[in-house]
């Protein structure tokens, strides 16, 4: 079956093109020309993919309030922004809104694709598991790969896909440190360091506001980041 992917894009040309593009590489695609269109229309169906322009018409940061609102909808959902806006305050917003990744106008369409067939491979490889690795327990933490759910402590933590595949990168191994290629090559995604930082940064509030008392992922600065030892029981 082919993956449904959804892109809201303002301008018409642009959307056009992206969308029958995507489809002559397999995609089932629909597109939208602003917020409220998008959303109305995939809180009935969610897509496998949405790849979301931020200024959609009259809303400067409509892109950044979609992506919120289908997050709320489902943590796991594969998010991608693909904007002209390339400021790092852009990209660390699109971020901590919950993006899974976040692209600039000028990336060529092979590039595009590889992006998101990237997506795609990381979705179904946590999909993908035998049923030893099903679940991972470190201390408080618990996850479950099969259903992509994360618990502390018995407490639901809503973390992206992105955010799933470094936390489990992380826990997997406790004690190790994972250098910043590191945790790229485990989650699957290529990005810059800044980016890795803002990951990390959203998991660990994650986590603070279920226990503000979390300190379980160590930076350990000039090398990468840790799952801290002290909260791991065997």
């Amino acid at each position: 079956m082919s993956k449904r992917v959804a892109i809201v894009e303002d301008e018409p040309a642009i959307r056009e093109n992206y969308a029958d593009a995507l489809r002559k590489y397999g995609y089932e695609v629909s597109a939208y020309a602003s917020r409220q269109e998008a959303f109305d229309a995939l809180k009935v169906r969610l897509p496998d993919l949405a790849i979301i322009d931020i200024g959609l018409g009259d809303e400067m940061d409509g892109g950044f309030t979609l992506c919120r609102d289908l997050r709320s909808l489902s943590a796991t959902l594969p998010i991608m922004f693909l904007t002209a806006r390339d400021s790092d305050f852009d990209t660390v917003s699109g971020l901590r809104m919950g993006a899974d990744d976040y692209l600039t106008k000028d990336i060529s369409l092979p590039h595009l694709l590889a992006r998101i067939a990237a997506l795609f491979r990381r979705t179904e490889a946590m999909r993908v598991t035998t049923d030893a690795e099903d679940i991972l327990e470190r201390g408080h933490l618990t996850l479950d790969l099969k259903r992509m759910v994360a618990t502390w402590s018995g407490m639901p933590v809503a973390l992206t896909l992105t955010e799933f595949w470094m936390l489990h990168a992380l826990a997997k191994f406790p004690g190790h440190v994972k250098d910043r290629d590191q945790l790229m090559s485990e989650a699957k995604v290529v990005v810059d360091d800044s980016t890795i930082t803002s990951h990390i940064k959203r998991i660990r509030r994650k986590f603070i506001a279920v226990d503000p008392s979390f300190n379980c992922i160590d930076t350990v600065y000039g090398m990468g980041y840790r799952w801290n030892m002290s909260d791991v029981s065997t």
